[in-house]
């Protein structure tokens, strides 16, 4: 089944079948200019739409979720925009979570449609992203879940968005980033 909307549909073909783990958690020079090339036009026209126009259907909430949480990572790689449209991803997340539309998805499609909230920084949305990549059974990316809601236990922020985003880190994040927390 595809996607009513085409951007929806050509985001999840390129990130499911043209893409793979390496350039989702690695990404490099050629991920971000295929994704920029593919994508930046529908991030532009779309990151201040309203959550609800995405949560119509399933496939289209899953494509807004990497459109507005994923790409936007590669597209800005240190520039505040990378973090622009998370509250927009995580609204999307929720509101599909909550109507089950993950059911019946594979595991990776799964831990994408979770990851907004992986990546907040509240600590509700922690809480409920350890939960959920709980029951995926997958201990590498739960042992993710855990590295990020204890960052955001601690320091109520992730330390290594602090340059970018123009924040002050203090001595305690500076070591924290230095051992390793800097996804």
């Amino acid at each position: 089944m595809l996607a009513p909307r085409p951007w929806a549909a050509e985001i999840l073909h390129v990130w499911f079948h043209l893409l793979g783990p390496d350039d989702w958690f690695r990404g490099g020079d050629d991920v971000d200019a295929l994704l920029e090339r593919r994508f930046a036009r529908e991030w532009h026209m779309l990151h201040r739409r309203p959550a609800r126009e995405f949560l119509t259907d399933p496939l289209t909430a899953q494509a807004a979720v990497l459109l507005f949480d994923q790409v936007p990572r590669n597209l800005f790689r240190d520039d505040p925009r990378a973090f622009a449209s998370d509250p927009l991803a995580r609204a999307i997340a929720k509101g599909a979570l909550d109507r089950g539309w993950d059911e019946g998805l594979g595991q990776d499609a799964r831990q994408f449609f979770a990851m907004p909230l992986m990546h907040s920084e509240d600590n509700a949305d922690q809480r409920r992203s350890l939960r959920y990549f709980a029951t995926l059974g997958d201990s590498f990316v739960l042992s993710f879940a855990r590295s990020h809601y204890r960052m955001i236990a601690r320091f109520g922020r992730f330390p290594h968005r602090n340059d970018v985003l123009g924040r002050r880190s203090t001595d305690r994040e500076e070591a924290a980033i230095k051992a390793g927390n800097a996804w």
